[in-house]
């Protein structure tokens, strides 16, 4: 039997023996490090489930220095879910604009809505019936902004209780993911729940990093299993990734007197809700035809690359060319019923404290590449 098996069959076994000595020595550590170098003035941590809300969307899949620099422009905006909600969506998306993962803000944006009308979830059940919100989120949410027991089992904390009891495999199965939410709620203390599941995190985002962790720093090192075996970094295991797939687009800068076009995205499209300049997909087909197609058949062919960006999402990787196109009135007026475009100028999108209209990071990045140029 292989070591990668030993650890397996080990470890499936052992998530349901954890001893109640062993819970409170975790949960003492855990606590007693919290107090004393946790993260004590981060901006949400304030008795407000909506503030504690807005943080925990903004943090899914995103690193607490990123978020920063969006949550205190977003609540000065949108102080209260009574504000968030009566905002139309041109107002929110401004807002979000370069924090990624775009369907996050239209989530919270209705959820906020049904908020708004309902009052807030008081349970387990009521949280996860609103748009975006999964358990992990739905037990932040009742700990951190309701004061109400919850449990969370989100990246950073698998990947502590992944190293500290050595639990090999794949976290995201169901094998396992049943008895880890069973462990991680023996783990969550009734008494300090609330501080807990900062530390928690907190533990997880600054000492068991994925990469590079700072054991000699941790707590818990006395009683952690990957740090006994010498293979911290093996835990937590990852799935066989798949290649992501490179697609390709043509996006068009067609400007006149100083105005660009843009399009506002589809709300059910990637970007949906923000704006774009137009793009000509080779992946995309409108009655069988990919719109590069439809381009050539009426408008002939697209001028010299000027630059290429590549753009990586978690799905894909977009290598876009693009394009400078310089037309007259006339043609600019034609191209703007062609794409059902408007005409703005760039300084509309240039990140300010915030911009007038919202742009994807990829938007930005060529906005940017194009201001150098012209520099």
């Amino acid at each position: 039997m292989s070591e990668h098996t030993d650890l397996l069959t080990r470890n499936e076994r052992q998530i349901d023996q954890v001893d109640a000595e062993r819970i409170r020595w975790f949960q003492n550590q855990i606590l007693t490090w919290f107090d004393e170098y946790g993260r004590h003035d981060l901006p949400w941590q304030v008795a407000d489930p909506y503030w504690v809300w807005v943080s925990e969307i903004m943090l899914q899949q995103t690193q607490v220095k990123t978020v920063l620099k969006f949550y205190t422009p977003f609540m000065q905006r949108f102080p209260t879910v009574d504000a968030l909600a009566q905002a139309h969506w041109d107002e929110v998306a401004p807002y979000w604009a370069g924090l990624g993962y775009y369907a996050r803000a239209r989530n919270l944006h209705r959820a906020a809505q049904i908020v708004a009308q309902q009052g807030f979830p008081h349970d387990l059940t009521g949280w996860m019936a609103l748009p975006g919100v999964g358990p992990s989120t739905a037990g932040a949410l009742l700990s951190l902004g309701q004061g109400t027991f919850g449990v969370i089992l989100d990246g950073n904390v698998k990947r502590v209780l992944s190293r500290f009891f050595a639990i090999a495999g794949d976290l995201n199965r169901a094998a396992l993911l049943k008895p880890l939410w069973a462990l991680a709620e023996q783990l969550t203390p009734r008494a300090r729940h609330t501080a807990y599941t900062q530390a928690i995190m907190d533990m997880g985002a600054t000492i068991c990093t994925p990469k590079v962790p700072r054991c000699m720093h941790c707590p818990l090192q006395l009683h952690c299993e990957a740090f006994a075996l010498g293979k911290v970094e093996f835990f937590p295991q990852k799935s066989s990734k798949k290649l992501v797939p490179i697609k390709h687009a043509h996006v068009l800068i067609i400007q006149c007197q100083g105005m660009w076009l843009w399009q506002k995205r589809p709300h059910d499209s990637l970007w949906g809700g923000l704006y774009g300049l137009p793009i000509l997909s080779d992946d995309e087909t409108i009655a069988g035809t990919t719109p590069l197609t439809v381009w050539r058949q009426q408008q002939g062919s697209l001028p010299e690359i000027a630059f290429t960006i590549t753009h990586h999402f978690t799905h894909f990787t977009w290598r876009l060319n693009c394009y400078v196109i310089t037309v007259n009135q006339h043609e600019f007026e034609y191209y703007a019923q062609y794409f059902s475009a408007q005409a703005f100028e760039p300084s509309a999108f240039l990140q300010q404290a915030v911009p007038k209209l919202a742009l994807p990071r990829a938007m930005q990045r060529i906005l940017d590449h194009m201001v150098t140029l012209a520099v």
